[in-house]
């Protein structure tokens, strides 16, 4: 196989004689669809002769042609369902095949995923591409958070740091006396 830098070798059939090949392929493809043909309708002629035998109506009563005509009905409502049977079949395998393309398709790498790179995009020009002019207002997302004072985790640490162990502050308030320095430390006893 010839590389990227050598010359594609030059064929060694003339372009008169491709063409003499070419025309000659031809005739010889039509002759065979022609005898192919031929084969079809003398197969369909003997095919014919086999399940339809031919009519003998001559010298029958009125009765008779009537139920020759009956069963002639009868056979060709058995040959329609057939038919309907068969296109129906058919139909159903070109639907599969079909999909089995599709998936053939699918499965051989035909549509190739294009290598994502990462794209820093700002709110507001994300918004500006999605809603195109509709967007007007710009979003401020750090704006709306919440602003957290170094004064008030310092006064959370302290709250507790007071607390400390829970339980010695359960047993100091307990009973009378835990009742009594709850009642003066809310200024009632003055």
């Amino acid at each position: 196989m010839p590389t990227k830098g050598e010359p594609k070798p030059k064929s060694k059939i003339s372009a008169s004689r491709k063409l003499s090949l070419k025309i000659l392929l031809l005739t010889r493809a039509m002759d065979d669809l022609e005898a192919e043909k031929v084969a079809r309708d003398e197969e369909k002629v003997r095919y014919l002769g086999e399940k339809i035998p031919p009519l003998q109506m001559s010298g029958l009563a009125m009765v008779d042609l009537q139920k020759m005509c009956k069963q002639l009905h009868a056979k060709i409502d058995v040959v329609d369902e057939e038919r309907y049977d068969c296109e129906a079949k058919v139909i159903k395998n070109y639907r599969d095949i079909h999909e089995l393309k599709l998936k053939v398709q699918d499965l051989g790498g035909k549509f190739k995923k294009p290598a994502l790179r990462k794209v820093r995009v700002s709110a507001d020009e994300m918004m500006r591409a999605l809603l195109g002019s509709k967007h007007k207002s710009s979003m401020d997302l750090r704006g709306n958070l919440k602003s957290v004072k170094k004064e008030d985790i310092k006064q959370e640490k302290e709250l507790t740091m007071e607390v400390g162990d829970w339980r010695k502050n359960v047993e100091a308030m307990s009973g009378m006396e835990g009742r009594k320095k709850m009642f003066d430390a809310a200024g009632g006893g003055q």
